[in-house]
């Protein structure tokens, strides 16, 4: 079953900040997207806002079905 499609939208930032955002996605081995959406997550999460869990997509190969490749 396939993930839910994510929301895109444009977003402007100083550059300065990005460039932050940038470096700590760096650290944690994440794209700044990835970065951003932690980290608002988290700040949501300090306020007391409840979020579902995100969905976490398989990575890899999906496995063969019997059969296949015979």
């Amino acid at each position: 079953m396939a993930a839910p499609p994510k929301k895109a939208f444009p977003l402007r930032l100083d550059p300065a900040l990005y460039a932050a955002i940038e470096r700590a996605a760096a650290s944690d081995l994440r794209s700044v997207n990835a970065q951003v959406e932690v980290l608002l997550r988290e700040a949501l999460a300090k306020r007391g806002v409840k979020l579902a869990d995100p969905v976490v997509r398989k990575r890899g190969r999906p496995p063969r079905s019997e059969g296949e490749g015979q």
